[in-house]
């Protein structure tokens, strides 16, 4: 038991704070109780203020962007597009620095501010144990969401001829809009808003509901700029349909942000949140609306995903009412089976925060 005095030490530090320390204590995963523990005995929890943190996860998202538009091979303009090869790889430079400085900045603060050993960082940040039960039953449980659009692309589409042979994986990855889509924005992105901000903000008073809440807006704030990217690009587009882009944007990105975060924090994992991510990519947004369009190939298969317009086409397409009809009912038993599998599959000895 504490001291008497340390407790009204610690419920006047959080006499301001909607979550108090009676409730954090039981919240918390192995990793974090057991620095809980020593801050009650050091009179030092938490380490952080979420002032100090907020201002920290600000300073990494003007660090990752910001890059992008000092330098003429990054900057876009009405002449040169983001996906130009010579903009893919500078970015993808730039963002490795980026990525790799805000990595050396919170391990320092982890080990100064919270005193982490050097095996509790690699926990807190996910990249230890790796967890292969944990990257499996991630994967599984989107892509139960995603039943729908693997019905369309591997059935619908013909696609799944192309996977047994690798060409799909081969054609992605044999450009460099494919090696930013699906390799360095995931892996940079996790990193970042997940690896590093999420074991920042648990190490102040906010909850882990508020973390998962908070935390993924610097990941969908993160994507605003592709605003000024388009209208630049894109001179004669309306301004009203490019701000409609830029919202639903930044909500997606930010609904995707949540539920990266809700594996993060369930699984202790950063692989597992990083192939998740790559997955999305490559499956794009779900079709909600509209008629199932089979595609005959004439050519070889053509990258998908997020970013998608649908302007270019590798076959011809034709209606089809009974495989529009077969494709809602993956897509609603997908949902229906996501919700109800979200904690069984996401359930894991390593969670950062136990929570519900």
């Amino acid at each position: 038991m504490a001291p008497i005095r340390l407790y009204r030490h610690l419920s006047n530090y959080f006499q301001n704070s909607e979550q108090p320390l009676i409730s954090i204590r039981p919240r918390l995963g192995a990793a974090y109780y057991m620095n809980i523990l020593m801050y009650l005995e050091e009179e030092t929890l938490p380490p952080l203020s979420v002032g100090f943190v907020g201002t920290l996860s600000v300073a990494y998202t003007v660090l990752y962007v910001l890059p992008f538009y000092l330098s003429a091979t990054t900057r876009p303009s009405p002449t040169l597009s983001r996906d130009a090869p010579s903009v893919i790889r500078a970015r993808i430079r730039f963002v490795s620095v980026s990525v790799t400085l805000a990595t050396i900045a919170t391990i320092y603060v982890l080990a100064a501010r919270a005193n982490a050993s050097h095996l509790d960082i690699l926990r807190l940040l996910g990249w230890y144990p790796i967890g292969l039960v944990e990257v499996a039953k991630s994967l599984l449980l989107t892509a139960i969401l995603f039943a729908g659009p693997i019905l369309e692309k591997a059935v619908i589409e013909s696609g799944w001829k192309d996977w047994l042979r690798g060409q799909t994986l081969h054609e992605s990855l044999s450009s460099w809009i494919g090696w930013r889509n699906y390799v360095a924005g995931p892996v940079s992105e996790e990193i970042l808003f997940r690896s590093l901000l999420v074991p920042l903000h648990f190490l102040t008073p906010m909850s882990p509901n508020r973390v998962i809440l908070l935390t993924p807006l610097y990941f969908g704030i993160a994507h605003v700029h592709h605003f000024y990217e388009f209208v630049l690009t894109h001179p004669h587009t309306p301004l009203a349909p490019c701000i409609i882009r830029s919202l639903i944007q930044f909500s997606y990105t930010t609904i995707f942000g949540w539920y990266a975060t809700f594996l993060f924090v369930r699984t202790g994992n950063v692989i597992a949140i990083i192939l998740v991510h790559t997955f999305c990519n490559w499956a794009g947004l779900p079709r909600v609306w509209g008629q199932v369009e089979p595609r005959v190939a004439i050519g070889g298969p053509v990258n998908r995903g997020k970013e998608d317009n649908g302007s270019e086409e590798s076959g011809e397409r034709e209606g089809s009412v009974g495989w529009s009809i077969v494709y809602y009912v993956f897509l609603v038993a997908g949902a229906v089976g996501f919700q109800q599998n979200l904690w069984t599959l996401t359930q894991s000895p390593r969670a950062l925060a136990n929570f519900g």
